[in-house]
């Protein structure tokens, strides 16, 4: 990333951040504290791409997200090391399958693979942690937990394949 700075007499200072990829993004700041934000999708176009006015507060909440105030990234390795062992997937269930027009608690599907439904959904509706009474009904997509070996028995028996 390249950075430049430059005084802009009676207004007050240009920050321009030109990246790899030749975008490049302007922050005017004025002495009165407003702050202008402007994108360049091609750093050599003379006009932004997009635009907008930003308080001091605003700047240095964006200024706080960008370096990582809330939110910090999981370390790659460690993810690798999670994924092995846990996997969320989203799995349609079919007619055919055992389970269709059960309840949770009937079909049994956390004795029978291990894994466990964590949310459905049903059309439209979007069903967070069901109840067991929940009927699981064909054309759902059932938001699962669980090691690769149980999502991979729960998703051949979804499929009918069981």
């Amino acid at each position: 990333m390249n950075i430049s700075i430059s005084q802009l007499p009676g207004i007050g200072q240009k920050i321009s951040l030109r990246t790899a990829e030749d975008s490049m993004l302007v922050v005017i700041v004025h002495h009165t504290g407003k702050r202008e934000l402007y994108f360049f999708d091609e750093a050599d176009n003379d006009e932004a791409d997009f635009a907008m006015d930003l308080t001091p507060d605003e700047t240095r909440e964006l200024g706080a997200q960008l370096l990582g105030a809330t939110y910090q990234p999981v370390d790659a390795e460690k993810l690798k090391i999670f994924q092995r062992q846990i996997v969320i997937d989203y799995i349609k269930l079919k007619e055919a399958s055992p389970l269709a027009n059960k309840t949770i608690e009937d079909s049994g599907v956390r004795n029978l693979t291990g894994a466990t439904i964590i949310g459905i959904v049903q059309g439209d509706e979007t069903i967070a942690i069901p109840d067991i009474d929940t009927i699981l009904e064909p054309g759902n997509l059932l938001m699962c937990v669980g090691k690769k070996d149980q999502i991979e028995s729960l998703a051949a028996l979804c499929n009918g394949e069981v």
